[in-house]
């Protein structure tokens, strides 16, 4: 090759891109894969919907009843009954069987995997009574928290790997909806994005296998309430915590109309010096909402988190009072706070079942006439004071 042509091959050679021009090409690429992807069949889209929002009718909220085998142990442990098989579904029969007026304000109740299975004296399984009663069976499909290697103490939820399997035999035992809890910790250096990132994306995977398999998704990033945090520090926690998780879910594409989300209440640590009133936390709670979650969600309903059973049903109605716009129901998912009563009257006997399904009635009409904003403080009878537990895992 002689001089000049190599010279008048050179000059063919593309020229290299600056650094504009290889930023515009790279947004290019980036715009065009995050902006494809398919929206679910308008007949899941519809299905999915439908279940969301007739678990968060008006004046109507969902029972936790999904303790595993271990926590209810504990539970029983407190009012003297051993913990065993036929035990465990003598209780949860009590709560099933209890008058079909529980409909009136229980929606739903989420199911342990060992009480899906499980079936009344009469054969009848626990399932089929409360699809009788009108009330939507859901079922808890996570497999409990593990440590997050590297962080301080924080933690991950595990179960996904088989979740499509459980999910769609789930759907056809019939559970409309599902439930998965992750948990965050409030302390000086803690939650970390670390956790705050892996929880919401773990969320939101588990949301999207849910919706494949027709079962809507309650979202559950509980911020604990452990620690001396006063009320502001837990509405920031609370608000960096939802806006990841709303990231993550729009990242994956899950359909919004038809998840609903269980959060915590925006309240101080349980070791605070100063102890917020109702208003205060019914504020802080819907600010924190109304900064992170979209319209699209049909409903928040929130956990007890530790609170008395009067608490629940005093900031719940709290919430639903605050003068601002609301876009979604707010109402309760509530374990502890529906229960505590129940298995106090019962105590494991059987000429006490009238009693504590009297007691279930009582605080599902308090959490009901809550979820409308005009429960009345004490008109559910005796509190059953802190419910409280450090740390708390089930």
């Amino acid at each position: 090759m002689t001089n000049s042509n190599y010279k008048n091959n050179k000059k063919k050679k593309k020229k290299k891109k600056g650094p504009q021009s290889m930023r515009a090409s790279n947004y290019t690429r980036i715009s065009n894969m995050t902006t494809y992807f398919n929206y679910p069949s308008k007949e899941l889209q519809e299905e999915l919907k439908c279940i969301a929002q007739a678990i968060v009718a008006p004046g109507k909220g969902i029972l936790a009843a999904d303790e595993s085998v271990s926590t209810m142990g504990k539970r029983l442990k407190d009012i003297g009954v051993e913990n065993t098989d036929e035990n465990r579904r003598a209780y949860r029969q009590l709560l099933f069987t209890t008058d079909d007026k529980l409909a009136e304000n229980i929606s739903g109740v989420i199911l342990f995997d060992e009480t899906l299975y499980q079936k009344a004296d009469d054969g009848t399984p626990f399932v089929q009574l409360l699809k009788k009663k009108g009330i939507i069976p859901g079922i808890k499909v996570d497999k409990g928290v593990v440590p997050l290697f590297g962080s301080e103490d924080e933690s991950t939820t595990q179960g996904l790997d088989d979740l499509a399997a459980r999910c769609a035999k789930y759907k056809k035992e019939g559970c409309d909806f599902a439930k998965w809890r992750c948990v965050l910790k409030i302390g000086k250096n803690t939650p970390s994005y670390q956790s705050i990132l892996e929880n919401a994306n773990v969320l939101a995977r588990y949301a999207s296998i849910c919706q494949s398999e027709r079962i809507v998704p309650i979202v559950e990033p509980e911020v604990l309430p452990d620690g001396d945090h006063d009320l502001d520090r837990a509405q920031k926690v609370t608000e960096t915590v939802l806006a990841a998780v709303y990231k993550a879910l729009n990242d994956h594409h899950v359909y919004l109309e038809g998840t609903l989300l269980k959060p915590n209440m925006v309240t101080a640590g349980q070791s605070a010096k100063v102890k917020n009133t109702p208003e205060e936390i019914g504020l802080a709670t819907v600010q924190a909402l109304r900064r992170t979650v979209p319209a699209a969600v049909p409903g928040v309903t929130f956990l007890s988190g530790g609170q008395s059973e009067e608490e629940a049903s005093v900031n719940l109605s709290a919430i639903n009072k605050v003068p601002l716009v609301r876009p979604w129901a707010l109402t309760f998912s509530y374990g502890r706070a529906l229960q505590a009563s129940v298995l106090r009257a019962w105590g494991g006997k059987k000429e006490n079942i009238g009693a504590g399904q009297n007691e279930l009635l009582k605080r599902a009409r308090a959490n009901g006439e809550a979820s409308l904003g005009k429960y009345v403080p004490g008109s559910a009878g005796t509190d059953s004071g802190s419910l409280f537990i450090a740390n708390h895992a089930y």
